[in-house]
């Protein structure tokens, strides 16, 4: 008798067709039967235990707290599987205490974050954006001076797989490119490893490019906006997390630093603060650097990979907590015929 086991993807609608799609989605429906949210928006914790009534699995999207609510009142739940690298959403101490396996998504971002990077530090530069919207608005727009990206100075803080395409690239450009990373050795002769206050001082770009995590909330602050240079631009497509926004709104007040470039931010689903994205002084997109068909196609596969295994009773790539998952979905007792 075959068997198939019930899966909850929490994305709405509207989510599904940037953050999933039509050929995950009948992947994720040849292994299982799918649960579908149909709302507009995201399930909070209680709402996702609801829904998850009798589901095995929880395909998880970035805006969906898993907290430790959900593995308690949902003892049929085996795994749940993050559409990303990042799994800050979920309680992963509270899933491994009650068993349950975390996976996670692997980077097939980076392309099109790391072309994103390099499209808004033109833009910043050179004024693009500024320009469009005065003639879209019937006003002549003023023709300033912009800078080159051949021969200005990139400081990627971070040098992590997205870290290394940008510099990559960075280099293609005629950069020089400085980085700052305490975790890694840099063993590249066209880059200059450097302390965080030599790179903030030097650099005409500025890319905080790491992972979001407690050490790096805040890594950009009132300090660390004034070593840059006064024609600096901060460019960040990470995560809104690494930066203060209060001392970044006054550092461009005070014209301590020429604007910023920003994909993320602190604002819902990880977008640009309208309160900065409004200024003049700062390029804003909505949290699409990875919206991309590949770049979302990728990670969305893999969690079609990851349950197919988890079905088949085995740990998938990507797993965080395999030591502490405890709930083989076979002796589950919930599997459907």
């Amino acid at each position: 008798m075959n068997v198939r086991p019930r899966i909850l993807l929490t994305h709405t609608p509207d989510m599904r067709r940037n953050y999933y799609g039509a050929r995950a989605l009948a992947g994720l429906q040849a292994v299982g039967e799918v649960v579908l949210h149909e709302g507009p928006e995201p399930l909070s914790t209680p709402a996702l235990t609801a829904a998850g009534q009798g589901c095995q699995v929880i395909v998880a999207d970035r805006a969906t707290p898993c907290e430790a609510a959900l593995f308690a009142g949902l003892p049929g739940l085996v795994a749940v599987c993050r559409v990303a690298v990042d799994i800050r959403n979920i309680d992963v101490e509270a899933a491994s205490t009650h068993g349950v396996l975390v996976t996670q998504a692997s980077r097939s971002w980076v392309p099109a974050v790391s072309e994103l990077a390099i499209g808004l530090m033109i833009d910043a530069a050179r004024g693009i954006s500024r320009a469009d919207a005065a003639y879209k608005t019937g006003r002549m727009p003023e023709a300033g001076t912009g800078r080159q990206l051949a021969g200005s100075a990139a400081g990627i803080i971070g040098y992590g797989p997205l870290g290394q395409r940008v510099a990559e690239l960075a280099l293609a450009f005629g950069m020089t490119v400085l980085v700052n990373d305490p975790y890694v050795t840099v063993e590249h002769d066209r880059i200059e490893q450097v302390e965080l206050d030599d790179l903030l001082k030097r650099s005409d770009f500025v890319l905080p490019l790491a992972v979001a995590t407690e050490e790096t909330e805040n890594l950009i602050g009132a300090a660390q906006l004034r070593l840059m240079r006064t024609d600096g631009l901060l460019i960040n497509l990470s995560r809104g997390n690494l930066i203060d926004e209060a001392a970044l709104a006054a550092a461009l007040d005070d014209k301590r630093i020429a604007g910023a470039a920003l994909d993320v931010g602190r604002a819902p689903d990880q977008m640009p603060s309208p309160h900065l994205a409004r200024r003049p002084d700062v390029v804003a997109t909505p949290h699409m650097a990875g919206l991309t068909q590949p770049a979302i196609e990728g990670q969305a596969l893999e969690t079609v990979a990851q349950v197919a295994e988890i079905v088949q009773g085995r740990t998938p790539p990507g797993a965080v907590n395999a030591n502490r998952a405890s709930r083989p979905l076979r002796e589950s007792g919930h599997l459907r015929s």
